[in-house]
């Protein structure tokens, strides 16, 4: 199955190069090209493409504007949602923490290396979220600033009894939401809780389901963002 790409950046050289990079691939193909945000909405909506490689600074609308308008139509528009990979060369935590509150699955700086980049388009068209210890940490960090008052630590987040009831996780997917917002793959959570990973697997897509999020990055916002003293 071939990967169906829109690039979003200003620069044509920048384009150019990511074109050329991920059209190495077999299964990669690039549909169109945008030179802003208010270009990207329209070509995400007439392409349809699988995954969107969306820069930031753009003149006019920037690109976390351009991808919350091109993610807030779905699901009322026909098929799925593109998933949206920011690349930038600013690593800012507050670019990354608008571009998760808009709904991206994932974030890469444009220093990565050109597999980091395949690796990332495939990663997002699978249905994953991608976003790396580095960046975790600057996620984490900027909740911790917004909402606690003292530092939030990814290893121990700590829940509120009261929004786990509001979002009506049962006690087995409290215990792997508690282990998502640690940065816990499946396998890990299988082997911590004594599970199966396919029954794993169905516990974190009912707790995202729950939480009403997109992917695991954005259950630990929701995690991260609504533990105690939130």
């Amino acid at each position: 199955m071939t990967i169906r790409i829109l690039l979003v950046d200003d620069q044509a050289l920048v384009r150019s190069g990511f074109r050329i990079i991920l059209e190495s691939e077999d299964d990669l193909e690039v549909v169109g090209e945008a030179a802003t945000g208010a270009e990207a909405v329209t070509l995400a909506r007439d392409l349809t493409p699988d995954v969107i490689c969306m820069d930031v600074e753009m003149p006019g609308m920037d690109g976390i504007e351009a991808s919350r308008q091109i993610l807030m139509v779905h699901p009322p528009s026909p098929g799925p949602a593109p998933a949206v990979l920011i690349l930038t060369t600013f690593d800012h935590e507050q670019y990354l923490f608008a571009a998760l509150a808009a709904g991206v699955s994932g974030f890469l700086l444009k220093t990565s290396r050109a597999e980091q980049l395949i690796d990332a388009v495939r990663a997002l068209a699978a249905g994953h979220a991608l976003l790396g210890p580095d960046v975790t940490r600057a996620v984490l960090e900027r909740v911790a600033t917004d909402t606690a008052r003292e530092p939030v630590r990814a290893e121990r987040p700590v829940l509120s009894q009261d929004h786990y009831e509001a979002a009506g996780l049962t006690d087995r997917e409290r215990e792997v939401l508690t282990l998502i917002a640690q940065g816990r793959s499946n396998a890990e959570i299988a082997a911590t809780l004594f599970l199966g990973e396919a029954t794993v697997k169905t516990h974190v897509s009912n707790v995202l389901q729950k939480l009403g999020v997109r992917d695991r990055i954005q259950a630990v916002v929701w995690a991260h963002t609504r533990g105690a003293g939130a």
